[in-house]
C-alpha cells in the first residue's frame, strides 16, 4: 500500500512582467490565459513536482528541497519549460529576473509540495503507456529521433476515486510563439485540462519529455519574428492538448505494486568554448553573416564582451531518480535531447511506465548527444550566449548524464524492492 497526495498553487505573475523564451519578444505580459501553476506529486516520502516555467537553477532547487517536509534528495522539480511563463533564473536567457517573483515562485512550490504531503491518503497505482499522438517532429533533423509515447501513471484511493494522473511527453512546450504576451502553460494546459474535466476532483501532472531537438514541426528560425503563424495559436495549441489527453483516456493501464524508492546521483556539466577571436571581430563577424533581427545581435554582442570563456569549470549536475511500485521517473537537468531518453530507455528496459524527463532541477541550456555537433546549430553554436553560459556544453555531457540517471534509477529501483517504506538519500558523484 502507498500513500499518496497531489496539489495545485497558483504561481502566476502580475500582468506586467518580462516574459521568458523568445530573445524577439521585448513587451511584458498584458494578461494570463490560464493560470501557471505548480503541480506536487507526493508518493510516501517522494515527490514530483511540476512548475509552469521555463526553468530554475540548481539553487533555486537546493532551496525549495532544503525548505519543503520531505526529504531533499527525494524531490524533484521539473520545470515543464513553458515559454509562455516569466524570467526565473538568475543570470540566465538575457533577462532581468525580478526578486520578487523568484521568492513567490520558491514558496509557491514548497506551499505545493508541503500541501500535497500533507494530504496523503492511502491509494493504489495503475500505469500503462499511451499511443504516439503524431504531434512530436525532430526540428533538427528529418526523421530524425523522437522519444514516442505518453507514459501514464493513474493515482486511485481504496474507494476507486482519482487523486491524480501523471502524463508525459517528449515535445517543446513552444507551440506560442514570440507575438504571446500572455501567461500561459502552453499545450500541457490543455491536456491538464482535458483530464480534470474528464475527472472531477483529479490533479492533473503534466511532465514535459526530452524534447531539447523537438517541437511540433516549426525550426529556430520561426522564433525570430514576432509576426503571428496559424500553427502557433492557442487553437493548434488546444488541438495537441486534446489529442495527448485523447491518448491518455485510451491508454491500457495495469495496477502496479511494490515499495517506492527515490536516489540521486552527481554527475558532471563539461563545456567547450567553440568560438575563436576577439569579441569585437566576432560581433562584426555575426552581424556581416547572419540575418536575424537586431535584438539577437545585441544579445550575442553582451554575452561576448561579459561572458564568453567565462565560469566555464566542471559545475555538478543532479540527476534524479523515483520509483513508485516498478514504475520509474529519471529527471535530467537541462534541455537534453530525444536521443539521449531512447538510449536510457534502451538501458533499463522495463514493461512498467518509464518517465524520462528533462528540465529538472536546473536548466544550463542544451545538451546534445555527441552526434549532434557535427550538425552544428542554434542548439550547438547559438544557444549558450542566450542562455548566458560560458561556452557550449561539452561533447559526452549527454551520455555522461544518462548513465548518471541510469545509476539513480538503479538505486531507487534497489530500494523500493529492499522494503515498502520509503527509502531515500542514496546520493552517487560520478564524473565525466
Amino acid at each position: 500500500m502507498i500513500n499518496v497526495g497531489a496539489s495545485i498553487t497558483d504561481i502566476t505573475p502580475p500582468i506586467g512582467m518580462a516574459m521568458a523564451g523568445f530573445a524577439v519578444r521585448t513587451d511584458p505580459a498584458t494578461g494570463t490565459h490560464d493560470p501557471l501553476t505548480a503541480r506536487a506529486l507526493v508518493v510516501d516520502d517522494t515527490a514530483l513536482v511540476t512548475i509552469d516555467v521555463i526553468g530554475i537553477d540548481a539553487d533555486l532547487s537546493k532551496r525549495i528541497r532544503a525548505r519543503c517536509m520531505l526529504p531533499d534528495e527525494a524531490v524533484t522539480i521539473a520545470a515543464t519549460h513553458t515559454h509562455g511563463g516569466p524570467a526565473t533564473m538568475s543570470g540566465r536567457l538575457s533577462m532581468f529576473t525580478d526578486p520578487v517573483v523568484l521568492a513567490q515562485l520558491e514558496t509557491g512550490i514548497v506551499q505545493a509540495i508541503d500541501t500535497a504531503a500533507s494530504n496523503r491518503k492511502p491509494a493504489r497505482l495503475l500505469g500503462g503507456n499511451g499511443s504516439e499522438p503524431g504531434f512530436a517532429k525532430n526540428r533538427r533533423q528529418p526523421d530524425g529521433p523522437v522519444d514516442r509515447g505518453i507514459p501514464v501513471l493513474r493515482f486511485e484511493d481504496l474507494e476507486g476515486a482519482q487523486i491524480a494522473i501523471l502524463v508525459s511527453y517528449a515535445c517543446h512546450p513552444v507551440v506560442l510563439g514570440p507575438d504571446n504576451l500572455t501567461w500561459t502553460g502552453d499545450y500541457p494546459h490543455f491536456v491538464r485540462e482535458e483530464l480534470e474535466a474528464a475527472n472531477p476532483g483529479t490533479v492533473a501532472i503534466f511532465a514535459t519529455g526530452c524534447a531539447g531537438d523537438v517541437n511540433t514541426g516549426h525550426s529556430s528560425a520561426s522564433s525570430l519574428t514576432n509576426k503571428a503563424r496559424p500553427e502557433r495559436s492557442f487553437a493548434m495549441a488546444k488541438t495537441i492538448g486534446l489529442g495527448i489527453a485523447q491518448s491518455v483516456a485510451d491508454a491500457e493501464v495495469t495496477e502496479l505494486s511494490g515499495g517506492v524508492g527515490g536516489a540521486e546521483a552527481i554527475g558532471q556539466l563539461c563545456f567547450q568554448l567553440r568560438e575563436v577571436g576577439s569579441p569585437e571581430n566576432l560581433v562584426r563577424s555575426w552581424r556581416v553573416k547572419t540575418s536575424e533581427p537586431s535584438a539577437v545581435h545585441d544579445i550575442w554582442e553582451l554575452w561576448a564582451k561579459t561572458n564568453m570563456g567565462k565560469d566555464v569549470g566542471p559545475r555538478a549536475a543532479r540527476c534524479s531518480a523515483l520509483d513508485w511500485c516498478g514504475a520509474k521517473i529519471i529527471g535530467l537537468p537541462g534541455e537534453i535531447f530525444a536521443q539521449t531518453a531512447l538510449d536510457i530507455r534502451q538501458t533499463l528496459a522495463s514493461d512498467a511506465p518509464l518517465f524520462v524527463l528533462a528540465y529538472c532541477d536546473d536548466n544550463p541550456g542544451y545538451i546534445p548527444p555527441r552526434d549532434d555537433y557535427d550538425r552544428g546549430g542554434y542548439e550547438v553554436e547559438e544557444a549558450h550566449r542566450f542562455y548566458g553560459m560560458g561556452a557550449t556544453i561539452a561533447p559526452g555531457t549527454a551520455e555522461h548524464l544518462a548513465e548518471v540517471g541510469c545509476n539513480a534509477a538503479i538505486s531507487a529501483s534497489h530500494f523500493a524492492a529492499k522494503s515498502k517504506s520509503t527509502k531515500f538519500n542514496a546520493t552517487e558523484r560520478s564524473k565525466l
